[in-house]
């Protein structure tokens, strides 16, 4: 059975607004994906690590209430789980502090046999984290050359740019090893120095074919070798903007499984089939922009792929 894997940092979201904390919620940015796909009620685990403190046993408990498989979670007991706090600006977007532990016992994460068909994401700072980049490397590298299809998203944070001379080889090696690039237009103006799609892609084809590159109300676009669109994003007044890009990813994967799309379909895809692609991601961010959750409401989840109904009387 064709399986969802997500690979990333775990932490606890603490949300502020206006001085005052709005909500607490489990996060990292393919929690949040794996989350969502998870209440779509799709196979999907997640490949991370977390304490075994409280904060660590409330974040276990609710990814397991949501479907997520967490067989191959790390649990540590020296340190305690990263605490994120998020401050939302008067357009609600946030910026970051983060409170983490480093201690060698985070690393000991069991990598699952990703097998042909499978989809693997990943990306953000776990992806080009130094302690773990030689193993991370092999496993992401060799799910790909078995068949499955890698999605990356480097969401590159500012903070970072002061190490991107170092980091931005890294970058282009996860590139290389994805069949997929989904980024925003501050991603790739930080790493790229880039201002549009066109330019964006210029760069990114050399590494990588297939790109997805959104760039808020502007629209998103996608370019692969036989095919360039652009699709429309919701205007909405957001409550938070966390996960937004997250669960954008989430949609993908959701439609990319659902149509059983294998990697080297996604270059030979046209209007209609990334038409339904990006529209399910669209969706998707829309829906979590308009809560302080990190993840797709379960009552969307349930709307956009409804249960099927019971055989019988």
């Amino acid at each position: 059975m064709q399986k969802i894997f997500g690979i990333g940092e775990t932490v606890f979201d603490i949300i502020f607004k206006n001085g005052s904390p709005q909500a607490g919620k489990a996060g990292g940015s393919m929690l949040n994906s794996v989350v969502s796909v998870g209440r779509m009620g799709l196979p999907v685990y997640f490949i991370s690590e977390y304490g075994v403190d409280d904060v660590g046993i409330l974040i276990d408990s609710f990814l397991k209430e949501n479907g997520v498989n967490t067989s191959y979670v790390n649990r540590y007991d020296d340190g305690n789980t990263t605490l994120a706090i998020a401050f939302l600006n008067e357009k609600n977007d946030a910026s970051y502090a983060f409170y983490k532990n480093h201690h060698p016992g985070k690393l000991n994460v069991a990598y699952p046999d990703v097998k042909e068909g499978d989809i693997l994401v990943c990306g953000s700072f776990y992806s080009i984290w130094a302690d773990i980049r030689e193993r991370f490397k092999s496993f992401i590298s060799g799910a790909k050359e078995r068949g499955a299809l890698v999605i990356y998203d480097p969401n590159f944070r500012k903070s970072h740019l002061t190490n991107l001379q170092n980091l931005k080889p890294l970058i282009i090696e996860n590139m290389q090893m994805a069949n997929l690039v989904r980024g925003s237009n501050e991603d790739f103006k930080n790493i790229f120095g880039v201002g549009d799609i066109d330019e964006a892609y210029a760069v990114v084809k050399q590494f990588c074919p297939n790109l997805v590159y959104t760039a808020n109300i502007e629209g998103v676009y996608v370019r692969t070798p036989h095919f360039s669109g652009k699709f429309q994003t919701k205007l909405i007044t957001p409550i938070s903007t966390i996960g937004a890009g997250d669960n954008f990813n989430a949609g993908m994967i959701t439609s990319i499984y659902k149509n059983n799309i294998l990697p080297d379909q996604l270059d030979k895809m046209g209007q209609k089939e990334w038409s339904e692609v990006i529209t399910t991601a669209v969706d998707f961010a829309t829906d979590v922009c308009l809560s302080y959750d990190n993840y797709i409401s379960m009552e969307f989840a349930a709307k956009i792929y409804p249960p099927a109904p019971l055989k019988g009387g």
